[in-house]
C-alpha cells in the first residue's frame, strides 16, 4: 500500500520536474525524487497544520 503512495506522488512529481528538466536528462530520476519528497514534506505540513488547530478556539 506504501508502494501505491509513492507511485501516485511520482506520477505527479513527473510533470512538474519536466518543466525544469527534460525527460531524457541523465538526472531527471534524481530530481524527480528530489521533488517527490519536496510533495511529501509539504502534504505532511499540511496534514500537520489542520490537525493541530485548536477546534475550541474563539475566533
Amino acid at each position: 500500500m506504501l508502494g501505491w503512495f509513492v507511485r501516485i506522488l511520482f506520477a505527479i512529481a513527473a510533470p512538474i520536474t519536466a518543466l525544469f528538466v527534460a525527460r531524457d536528462a541523465l538526472n531527471f530520476g534524481l530530481i524527480q525524487t528530489i521533488v517527490t519528497m519536496l510533495l511529501v514534506t509539504v502534504l505532511v505540513g499540511l496534514i500537520a497544520a489542520y490537525t493541530g488547530r485548536d477546534r475550541q478556539a474563539p475566533r
